[in-house]
């Protein structure tokens, strides 16, 4: 069984979701043996190294609270927002590729709204024409859904008697009230025939 230890690091650059200059953090040895020593992005703590990094610190504090008003912004803006994208799909609306994180993004730059890419919870991409939440969230608590609406680029063939599950498998719908008429009818041409 893996061991999990854990070692005390003080950072000395900003490490997405683990914490900013100068916060002391309890990471697992090989994450700091394998990336934060030797990116030179964390060190062992000591009261001078902490004191030399007091500045810079306070600087990185007045910027994280600065990008969290934005991102809180951001949340409130896109509450109830729907994004449209058209995409080209097959007779039973497959898309020819499908719609990712980057295009989702993409699409909500354009409209205004300045969005990572890292901050788009897709769990699959989009494959299919039709409705999608999709989740915008930003650090742990800042989030929100957003509808996704992907249309096809030109009007799909109408098939009443197909239709598709999420994952593009046909569903088999009997018509019995079609089936029905079909019996009465070869009844009655039946009783007509022999009179």
């Amino acid at each position: 069984m893996a061991s999990t230890r854990r070692i005390e690091l003080l950072l000395t650059s900003n490490v997405e979701n683990l914490g900013i200059v100068g916060d002391i953090v309890r990471v697992r040895t090989g994450f700091a043996r394998n990336y934060l020593l030797p990116m030179g992005l964390a060190e062992t703590p000591t009261p001078e190294k902490i004191a030399a990094l007091a500045e810079a610190r306070e600087i990185a504090l007045k910027d994280y609270e600065a990008k969290r008003s934005e991102q809180a912004s951001i949340i409130e803006k896109l509450e109830g927002i729907v994004l449209t994208l058209t995409r080209s799909a097959n007779d039973q609306g497959g898309l020819y590729g499908s719609v990712t994180q980057r295009d989702i993004a993409d699409a909500l730059i354009e409209n205004g709204f300045t969005v990572d890419t890292r901050a788009v919870r897709l769990h699959q991409a989009i494959r299919r024409i039709g409705e999608f939440h999709v989740t915008i969230q930003f650090g742990s608590d800042l989030k929100v859904d957003v509808e996704v609406l992907v249309n096809p680029d030109r009007p799909l063939e109408d098939r009443e008697d197909m239709e598709f599950d999420d994952e593009g498998n046909l569903i088999v719908i009997e018509k019995q009230a079609d089936a029905e008429e079909e019996n009465t009818s070869e009844e009655t041409e039946e009783t007509v025939e022999a009179s």
